[in-house]
């Protein structure tokens, strides 16, 4: 079995966002951490690795510093890493992101392809869906849970507060949740085994089926209007009263508000 898993280097909103004048994202300015959701989908192709021996490919677009997701992904135990890299890509949107990495991808043998759900620098979840149909594959999206019968996959899709049992013929894609499992962590040597390997390099070039007109920021059919940091609120009101006075002040604020 063939597994190739796409994941992204995204901003650690915990050190705050920094943007381009044109409202994009300033990615080599922050720190970055691989998407939870597509950590997920790497545990989760990796112990399919663990069960049937597959071979597990992962392959990221963005700027030559996301090779440090690819190096992780190969210290947890990846097999592969390919980073697809060049200026003509830069500033994609979700369009031009998945007419990217399906370009890459049919460069692959691949059964199976795993996206996580959605990132957590953008919450479309669009990507792995349009990374699907450009190749015309199945996709489930939102796996909690999947299984290989023969040349099929059964995945337990969520839904409100139940899910669906879906199986599909592979080739197919799916989309990981990150609560699909816990990743397991770097190995002393998966790590030095990652530091030593060989990440694969491509750029436009290598990009087979893929339009000029969809790529990069000039084939983005979304623009970003406006873009800014998130909102800090301000120190509210203070008062000090005794317990009983409190009590009056609260309630008095809550019917000024109409919530009781």
């Amino acid at each position: 079995m063939k597994i190739v898993v796409c994941v992204k280097q995204v901003p650690d909103t915990k050190g705050g966002v920094k943007f381009n004048p044109d409202g994009t994202l300033d990615r080599a300015a922050m720190m970055t951490i691989m998407n939870p959701d597509d950590k997920a989908g790497l545990e989760a192709a990796l112990r399919l690795k663990d069960q049937y021996g597959a071979e597990v490919t992962v392959i990221t677009m963005g700027l030559p510093k996301a090779e440090d997701v690819l190096r992780e992904a190969i210290a947890m135990g990846a097999d592969k890493g390919i980073l697809v890299t060049d200026r003509v890509l830069g500033g994609a949107d979700t369009w031009a992101t998945s007419q990217t990495l399906a370009g890459a991808i049919r460069n692959l043998e691949y059964d199976l392809i795993i996206t996580g759900r959605q990132a957590i620098d953008g919450d479309t979840a669009q990507v792995g869906p349009q990374i699907s149909e450009h190749l015309n594959i199945p996709v489930i999206s939102y796996a909690q849970d999947i299984k290989i019968d023969g040349d099929s996959v059964i995945v337990e899709r969520q839904y409100d507060d139940r899910y669906h049992v879906l199986k599909a013929k592979m080739p197919c894609l799916i989309t990981a949740l990150a609560e699909l499992n816990e990743p397991r962590y770097m190995t002393p040597g998966g790590i030095f085994d990652a530091n030593n390997a060989e990440i694969t390099v491509w750029g436009r070039a290598d990009l087979v089926d893929v339009d000029d007109s969809n790529l990069g920021l000039k084939g983005s059919p979304t623009q970003i209007a406006r873009a800014s940091d998130k909102v800090r609120k301000g120190a509210g009101e203070k008062v000090t009263l005794d317990p009983a006075e409190s009590v009056d002040y609260i309630i008095g604020k809550l019917k000024e508000k109409h919530v009781i």
